[in-house]
C-alpha cells in the first residue's frame, strides 16, 4: 500500500516537475557510470587482460557507441517512448560495465561500446520528454538544470569512485555502479505513463534501423528542417571542440606549464567543472530572460574565448588567478550546452524534436573528438600549450562573430 501510495503522489506531480525529475536523474547517473571508467582504468584494464594503455581504445569506442545511438537510435526512440528509451540506455550501461570488467580481451571493449550506446539516449530521449512537459517562458532553464546532470554525475563518481576502490576493491565498486543503474531502471519507471503516453504507433523495424545507413542519412537531413537549425549544430560542434579541450588538457597544461602538482591540477579541473554545472543552471536562466537563444550562444562564444585565453595567461599571476580563470572559463565555456539543447528543440518541427537533437548531438560529438586529436597535433608542432588553446578558443570566437553578423543580417 506504501508503494503503491508513493507512485501515485509521483504521478501526481505537475508534468513539468515529473519530466525534470526523471531526466536529470538518468542524465546523473549516466554520467556518473560513464566517468567512473576512466578513474577505474588502470585496475579495469588489468582486470581485461588489456594494456593500461588501452583506456584509450575504451574511451574511443565508448564514443563510437554514443554516436551510433544518436545516429541509428531514432526508431528505437519512437518505437519504445522517451522513459523506456533511457531505462534500455540504463540497461545497456550496466551490461557494458558487466562485460568490461570480464578477462576477455580485445572482446571486452564490446563494454565499452555498450557503455557508449546506453549514455546516447540521454539527449534525444531528454528533448523529447522536456520540450512537451516544460512551460515555454522557462524552458531553457528547465533543460540546463538537465543537462547540469552531466558534471554533477562527474563529481560524483570523482568523490565516490576512487575512496570505494581503495576501501572495498574493483569488484565491489563495479557491482555497486551497476546496482545504482538498475535501481535507477525502477525508480523512474512511475513516470513513464505520464510521459510516455503520448507515443506514437511505433517502428516495429527499429532493431534492424540501428544498423541501417539509411537510418542515419535521413537523421542529417533533418537539420534542414528550421533555417536556424544548421548554424546552432555548427556552433554546438565549436563549443564541444573548446569544451572537450578544456576537460581534456587543462591538468595536464598546468602542470607543465605552471609547475602546479598534480593534487593542485585535480583541485582546478573540479573547480572548473562545478563552475560549468553553475554555469549551465544560470546561462539557462538569463537566456530565458533575454528570449532570444542564439543571439545568446552567439555572444557566449566569445566571452568563453576570452576566459579561455584569460586562464592561458593566468598563471604568471599566482593561483587564486588561475582559480578564478579556470572557474570563468568553466562558467562560459562549459556551461552552454543547456541553451543549445533547449533551442534546438524550440525550432525544430514538433515531431521531429528527438530527431533534431540527435543529428545535432552527432556533429557536436564529432566536433568532441575531433578538437583534442587538433588539440594534440598543434602542441606537437609548436610546442606550446599555451597556444593551442588560444587557436581552439579562437575558431570559437570566428564562428560566435560569424554568427552574431549572420542574425544581423
Amino acid at each position: 500500500m506504501g508503494r503503491a501510495e508513493g507512485w501515485k503522489r509521483t504521478l501526481n506531480l505537475p508534468l513539468w516537475v515529473s519530466a525534470l525529475v526523471a531526466t536529470l536523474i538518468v542524465q546523473t547517473v549516466s554520467a556518473f557510470a560513464s566517468m567512473a571508467v576512466p578513474l577505474l582504468g588502470p585496475p579495469l584494464m588489468a582486470r581485461a587482460g588489456l594494456p593500461l594503455e588501452s583506456i584509450g581504445l575504451v574511451s574511443a569506442m565508448t564514443s563510437v557507441g554514443i554516436c551510433w545511438c544518436l545516429a541509428c537510435g531514432g526508431p528505437m526512440l519512437g518505437h519504445h517512448g522517451a522513459v523506456r528509451t533511457l531505462q534500455i540506455g540504463l540497461a545497456c550501461t550496466a551490461a557494458g560495465l558487466l562485460v568490461l570488467s570480464q578477462p576477455l580481451g580485445v572482446l571486452g571493449l564490446l563494454g565499452a561500446l555498450a557503455i557508449g550506446f546506453g549514455v546516447g539516449p540521454n539527449t534525444p530521449a531528454g528533448s523529447q520528454i522536456l520540450m512537451r512537459a516544460a512551460p515555454p517562458r522557462h524552458r531553457t532553464l528547465i533543460f540546463s538544470i538537465k543537462q547540469a546532470g552531466v558534471p554533477l554525475g562527474g563529481a560524483l563518481a570523482g568523490l565516490i569512485v576512487a575512496p570505494l576502490v581503495l576501501a572495498q576493491g574493483l569488484t565491489v565498486t563495479l557491482w555497486t555502479i551497476i546496482a545504482v543503474m538498475l535501481v535507477t531502471i525502477l525508480v523512474v519507471q512511475p513516470f513513464r505513463r505520464p510521459l510516455d503516453g503520448q507515443r506514437g504507433e511505433g517502428h516495429p523495424g527499429w532493431a534492424r534501423a540501428l544498423l541501417s545507413p539509411a537510418v542515419l542519412v535521413r537523421s542529417v537531413r533533418h537539420l534542414g528542417a528550421h533555417p536556424s537549425l544548421p548554424l546552432l549544430t555548427g556552433l554546438g560542434a565549436s563549443f564541444s571542440m573548446m569544451q572537450s579541450c578544456l576537460m581534456a588538457f587543462t591538468a595536464t597544461y598546468v602542470v607543465t606549464r605552471h609547475d602546479a602538482s598534480l593534487a593542485e591540477a585535480g583541485r582546478i579541473v573540479a573547480v572548473m567543472q562545478g563552475a560549468s554545472m553553475l554555469g549551465r543552471v544560470a546561462l539557462g536562466w538569463v537566456a530565458d530572460r533575454i528570449g532570444h537563444a542564439l543571439r545568446h550562444l552567439a555572444v557566449q562564444a566569445v566571452v568563453s574565448a576570452l576566459a579561455v585565453g584569460l586562464l592561458v595567461l593566468a598563471g604568471d599571476q599566482g593561483s587564486w588567478a588561475l582559480y578564478s580563470c579556470a572557474a570563468l572559463a568553466g562558467f562560459t565555456a562549459i556551461g552552454w550546452n543547456g541553451v543549445h539543447m533547449a533551442e534546438l528543440a524550440r525550432v525544430a518541427p514538433p515531431h521531429l524534436v528527438s530527431d533534431v537533437t540527435s543529428a545535432a548531438s552527432l556533429f557536436g560529438f564529432v566536433g568532441s573528438i575531433c578538437g583534442p586529436l587538433a588539440f594534440t597535433l598543434l602542441v606537437t608542432w609548436s610546442g606550446s600549450y599555451g597556444l593551442a588553446f588560444l587557436l581552439v578558443a579562437g575558431q570559437l570566437a570566428g564562428f560566435g562573430m560569424a554568427s552574431a553578423v549572420f542574425l544581423r543580417r
